[in-house]
């Protein structure tokens, strides 16, 4: 997405250096990185999720429009093709029944 390289590595700064603890049983443990993943109540999570979902949306439009990934077809006269459908952190992946498809969407999948 072309993003500059200086704001990737603050992202990435954001993400790597995070440090929590745990409250048991009233007192605090000592603290440990978090080395994995989004959290939940970070005011980035959402906007990063947004980014990594747009990654995925670029490569089902393509592989749609190459005819490698056939969506499902709604309705009649034109007919809408509905290959995927995303809200908030969720995404619903749609398309005709066929191991092409199925091919098509795990190259996808691990390529995402």
């Amino acid at each position: 997405m072309s993003f500059p390289t200086l704001w990737r590595k603050w992202m990435k700064e954001c993400i790597r250096t995070t440090t929590t603890s745990i409250l048991v049983n009233g007192s605090l443990t000592d603290e440990f990185l978090l080395e994995r993943g989004l959290r939940q109540d970070d005011h980035l999570s959402p906007f990063l999720f947004l980014l990594a979902a747009e990654g995925l949306h670029v490569m089902m439009t393509t592989m749609a429009e190459s005819n490698i990934f056939i969506g499902y077809r709604v309705g009649m006269h034109p007919p809408t093709i509905i290959s995927r459908l995303q809200f908030a952190d969720d995404t619903l992946l749609l398309g005709v029944e066929s191991w092409a498809n199925v091919r098509a969407m795990r190259t996808i999948l691990i390529i995402f």
